[in-house]
């Protein structure tokens, strides 16, 4: 049986009011590590990142014959498991260059693959509430996609050009959930996480503002691409200082950082567990920064169409490209 490290503490002393207690399990989670999910198919396996390119665990667990994780959901799900020391022996080994991708011939899948919640935040960045001119709000604005949406680094998304025409992009930092969490404070809440990847929530407006929900307009086929790596917690010490950008067609459209956000990630997570028990491999976007096509005035809203070239970054999490067909 796994260990399983299982946390109680008095409520006042999470602050969650009387009676309450904040819950938090899970095994201990990889360190040092950056992830990525390749593609075969219609299948997916573990990648690892290293000096000599990314490594397939998959090819490399047969090759010395250790059973460790080798999928991201295994590896969120039950921790190293031999994992870092499979990954060290591969980079040390010589005659092991097969082990070894280039990102540039690497064919990605999304960096979490299954997550049982997908949460966005909506206008959770001053200047992008501003540009919107919507009222700054009192708590997170929560909504959800659906697996369905995601994809990954360097892949195609087919618009839907028959129910929209209003397309925009929105670059987002987003956070991995690594532990269960059950009303967890503010303070523990950066305890829960996994790690960190980049994301864009892909919108379609005419369809997000269609009704009072934003469903139609998010949750299109590939409207949250993730990646192309998941990028361990303890490597980010500070989610909410990170440059942020997005470009389309190599012409910046979105520069800023994530001290502009109103709810730090931190409070986020905190605030989804008061309502609900997060899970581990949940993802959650935590809002996009001002310079997107909707807070443009009407008569320069030109929005994204078939064709045109989609990139985004955040600061140590990699580039994520994808293009629009």
């Amino acid at each position: 049986m796994e260990k399983t490290r299982r946390i109680f503490v008095p409520a006042a002393a999470a602050g969650l009011g009387q009676g309450a207690k904040r819950r938090v399990s899970g095994d201990e989670m990889p360190k040092g590590m950056t992830f990525a999910t390749i593609r075969r198919g219609g299948s997916f396996s573990l990648g690892v990142k290293s000096d000599k390119g990314i490594l397939d665990v998959k090819a490399a667990a047969r090759l010395f014959g250790k059973r460790v994780p080798v999928t991201i959901a295994e590896v969120i799900r039950r921790g190293d498991h031999g994992l870092s020391a499979l990954v060290s022996r591969a980079v040390a080994s010589h005659g092991t260059k097969g082990l070894f991708r280039d990102e540039s011939n690497t064919e990605f899948g999304p960096c979490v693959t299954n997550p049982e919640k997908i949460l966005m935040t909506g206008f959770n960045y001053r200047r992008h509430a501003a540009e919107t001119k919507t009222p700054v709000p009192a708590s997170p604005v929560l909504f959800t996609k659906c697996n369905n949406a995601l994809t990954g680094h360097k892949s195609i998304i087919n618009l839907p050009t028959h129910v929209a025409s209003k397309f925009d992009y929105e670059v987002e930092l987003v956070a991995v959930i690594g532990k269960s969490a059950y009303r967890v404070s503010e303070a523990e809440a950066l305890s829960v996480v996994f790690g960190y990847c980049t994301g864009n929530d892909v919108s379609a407006r005419d369809l997000q503002f269609k009704t009072s929900q934003y469903l139609l307009g998010k949750t299109c086929d590939g409207f949250a691409p993730i990646g192309p790596y998941l990028v361990t917690a303890d490597q980010i010490p500070d989610p909410n200082n990170l440059t942020i950008e997005c470009y389309v067609n190599g012409e910046r459209r979105q520069s800023s950082n994530t001290s502009d956000m109103i709810f730090s990630v931190a409070a986020i997570i905190s605030y989804a567990s008061q309502h609900f028990t997060l899970k581990p491999g949940d993802i959650v976007f935590t809002g996009t920064p001002e310079g997107v096509i909707m807070g443009y005035p009407p008569e320069r809203q030109v929005w994204l169409r078939a064709g045109d070239k989609i990139s985004s970054a955040v600061e140590k999490l990699g580039t994520l490209e994808f293009t629009l067909a």
